[in-house]
């Protein structure tokens, strides 16, 4: 008999096509009349149009998210809100942005919209991941969840199939963890799974062919169950590890996601029987890691921490953080193990 607590989601999502012209109407159903549009300096565009579409609800853009949400980036922006009377804030992109919009959140107490341009998953989570004097911690806040996420297909048509690629693994990481948690239940591992599956039918035709509607659809389809996941139950070793690299070294986040992704799943597979075969379902193939690493070689994804620019020297380090702090894993983090997984993928060989 299986034993589990399932926690249910409070976030409105409206999934689709040419779902951004509902943000006023969502924006509204909230109360917000006062919004103030938040993205990286990349996305300056699709945040104006998005402005445009509020109108008079529209009250400025805020352009400066950045990876690993950085508290000094969050302290002007929310000095920024304060200065325009913001009563809420969209987050216009990715994982940057929509982190950005939680650490407002969890200072003001602002409620948050998200559009997603990305298969981050963010969106969908409890997650506050911040970096400040060069390390990142992660706490998770039921506040700063979204509100609404409104996922437009339509934006995600012009994501280059390199960013694409890596941003989908990304998500297949959520969802892989999602299989051996500690809190798993048979929801998320169902979720889990059909994520999993969608994006491994839909990156391979995204890769080829960047503005496939229909795989587009299908791989947002599975980032929002791959995020889904991730909101709902804890993670392990995999994430520990990324958000390790990630505030010590500035790494790209997706990017050493796709790296990491493979020589975690194979330090845990002996621990994880289950998880590992619904991999394999979605991957087939003798070794849910090789078949993961091979995914990403195929993609022209990146599989080498040094080709992101960790220096060899931060080996040991990371391995020492990754271990300073106790958490569950399907099974026990040993230093050594770390030290040695973490030197194959910094040369880029295979789990």
């Amino acid at each position: 008999m299986k034993t589990f607590v399932h926690r249910g989601q409070i976030t409105k999502v409206v999934f689709g096509s040419g779902t951004r012209s509902r943000i006023p109407e969502e924006a509204d159903a909230l109360g917000c009349r006062r919004v103030l549009v938040l993205c990286t300096p990349d996305q300056v565009d699709q945040a104006a149009q998005a402005g445009d579409l509020l109108g008079a609800a529209a009250a400025g853009t805020f352009a400066e998210a950045a990876p690993h949400t950085p508290v000094e980036v969050t302290g002007r922006a929310v000095a920024h809100a304060r200065s325009v009377g913001a009563d809420s804030v969209l987050a216009v992109g990715g994982g940057s942005t929509i982190g950005l919009g939680k650490a407002i959140t969890a200072r003001t107490a602002l409620p948050q919209l998200a559009l997603p341009t990305t298969y981050a998953g963010s969106e969908m989570t409890p997650v506050l991941g911040e970096t400040e004097g060069g390390r990142k911690t992660t706490r998770r806040l039921a506040e700063v969840r979204p509100r609404t996420v409104v996922y437009d297909v339509e934006l995600t048509h012009t994501l280059p199939a390199r960013v694409s690629v890596a941003s989908g693994i990304n998500a297949m990481a959520h969802a892989v963890e999602a299989l051996y948690a500690r809190d798993q239940d048979p929801v998320a591992f169902l979720m889990a799974g059909e994520a999993l599956d969608a994006l491994a039918r839909s990156l391979p035709v995204i890769a080829r062919r960047p503005d496939d509607a229909e795989a587009r659809a299908d791989a947002l389809y599975g980032a929002w169950l791959a995020g889904t996941c991730l909101g709902t139950v804890g993670m392990a070793l995999h994430h520990k590890v990324c958000h390790v690299l990630g505030g010590t070294f500035g790494l790209p986040h997706a990017e050493t996601h796709t790296v990491v992704l493979p020589h975690v799943v194979a330090y845990n597979a002996p621990a994880a029987a289950e998880a590992m075969a619904r991999i394999a379902r979605a991957l087939p193939g003798d070794d849910p890691a090789h078949a993961l690493f091979d995914l990403a070689g195929r993609l022209g994804a990146p599989r080498a921490l040094r080709d992101l620019g960790m220096p060899r020297s931060g080996i040991e380090q990371a391995a020492e953080l990754v271990v300073r702090d106790g958490y569950w894993n399907p099974r026990p983090v040993d230093r050594s193990a770390v030290h040695s997984f973490l030197t194959r993928a910094w040369a880029g060989q295979a789990p």
